[in-house]
């Protein structure tokens, strides 16, 4: 379901723009339709005031909890199931930061990941991303939401960018706490600068090399490192955020001198912050996390060289929350997939 949709509803209930704008919001914020000192008989029409209660049940019934899984870390990794059956992974993360899901699986396809290996089943309608907000509201103050779950954003651009819009004007989340995780389509370059809320951007770089990013991301497009750090460098600068570059560590694959040379050579100078983020181990795949003192040696010495870089903890390590991880477990069997060549790795 999208936005779009819920206010053509609206309007047809007899709901004006501004009557629609404050049943969204107070939606999105996980605040009751009955919220205020007046009574709604007294400013909303009574076709629409009789409709809200089935509404408001349906509206919740677009992101259901199914299962918790908590971490040590503080955070939460939520099953979360749809109004058709389908699941999908949110996560609550310390700080009042959500991570919420786009798709149902991933066309990308990405090599480490849980979620890439069923494919894509189905988009993840604008009213569904809200929706996974709403849920998590109900639980805790959410004041960032990430868009680096289940799926690629730039694959369900449309719907992305719907939520966001709603997310950053009434769903009251500041625009540079709205960040948009791709790969890297040429679209997101395009769009996102002419977007009234213009959200952070978040590109996964996870290597140096153009060939070993093909294996690693095996559908994702074609752009080289070097055209992704100039691409996201010049929506840095147009919207005043820096750029925030994943990398994903993966043990023997992309933790070696090489890629530091690599990344100083990419990122020096550039408006942008390095998020390593030791790999979130899988048991059905084949890629294992470099150990912390490993991970952090590394991020000393690209610190000397001038690059702004952290060290992320994936947030339900402690309980195989990686991402798809969730899902796999609740009955989506996984594929294994063959491990990298040595070359191709720098070994």
């Amino acid at each position: 379901m999208r936005i779009e949709h819920l206010r053509q509803r609206l309007h047809a209930l007899g709901a004006n723009p501004r009557h629609a704008q404050r049943v969204l919001r107070l939606w999105s914020q996980a605040l009751p339709q009955e919220s205020g000192r007046r009574e709604l008989a007294h400013f909303l029409p009574a076709t629409l005031v009789a409709a809200l209660p089935a509404l408001a049940d349906e509206l919740a019934g677009l992101a259901v909890l199914r299962s918790e899984h908590p971490g040590e870390d503080g955070s939460a990794r939520l099953l979360v199931a749809l109004a058709d059956g389908q699941t999908v992974e949110s996560v609550l993360l310390p700080r009042d930061g959500l991570c919420v899901s786009t798709q149902v699986g991933c066309a990308v396809g990405c090599v480490f990941c849980m979620t890439g290996q069923g494919g894509l089943i189905r988009q993840v309608g604008s009213a569904e991303i809200v929706a996974q907000v709403a849920l998590a509201r109900s639980r805790r103050p959410v004041k960032k939401v990430v868009f680096m779950g289940m799926g690629e954003p730039a694959h369900n651009l449309d719907n992305v960018m719907e939520a966001i819009d709603l997310l950053g004007t009434i769903g009251n989340i500041g625009h540079k706490s709205l960040v948009f995780s791709t790969v890297g389509d040429p679209r997101v370059f395009e769009v996102l600068p002419q977007a009234r809320v213009k959200p952070a951007l978040a590109l996964s770089l996870h290597t140096t090399k153009a060939d070993l990013r093909e294996q690693l991301l095996p559908r994702a497009p074609r752009l080289t490192p070097q055209e992704l750090v100039d691409a996201g460098e010049r929506y840095a600068r147009a919207t005043g955020y820096p750029i925030q570059y994943q990398w994903t560590l993966l043990e023997g694959i992309n933790d070696g001198d090489d890629e530091i040379e690599g990344i100083v050579r990419l990122l020096h100078g550039k408006y942008a912050i390095l998020n390593l983020i030791p790999y979130n181990t899988v048991d059905d795949l084949p890629y294992r996390r470099p150990g912390w003192e490993q991970a952090a040696d590394m991020v000393r010495r690209l610190h000397r060289r001038g690059i702004l870089t952290k060290l992320r903890q994936s947030a339900g390590q402690d309980v195989e929350g990686g991402c798809g991880q969730l899902r796999a477990r609740a009955g989506k069997p996984a594929r294994r997939v063959i491990p990298l060549r040595a070359q191709a790795a720098g070994a």
